[in-house]
């Protein structure tokens, strides 16, 4: 999954976003369908195809908003209709590290 401005392949195995961080204050942001961001993974457009993938992408760098760094992520949509990040990266920039560290006695 590369940026559009660098003309490499985007390959799809399943269903996607675009996510990127907003500059101001770094908070993980979505492309919704309405061609505008969200910070709520719930209204993140879901891209299926490479096709579809693109043409997000492509928009999401052309709209100056403050996000940078845009690019194609993995998600899972479960039966329900919920959309879940597609794999541990994605899941620590939504949610941030969910591990318990050791407490010092």
């Amino acid at each position: 999954m590369t940026s559009p401005l660098e003309q490499k392949k985007i390959r799809i195995t399943g269903p996607s976003v675009v996510t990127a961080n907003r500059t101001w204050d770094g908070v993980v942001i979505y492309r919704t369908a309405q061609q505008g961001w969200s910070a709520e993974l719930s209204d993140a457009a879901i891209v299926r195809t490479s096709e579809e993938a693109r043409a997000l992408l492509t928009e999401s760098v052309a709209d100056d908003v403050g996000a940078i760094g845009a690019y194609v992520a993995p998600v899972e949509v479960k039966d329900t209709g919920a959309i879940t990040p597609g794999n541990l990266r994605e899941h620590i920039r939504l949610q941030g590290v969910t591990i318990e560290l050791p407490v010092p006695a």
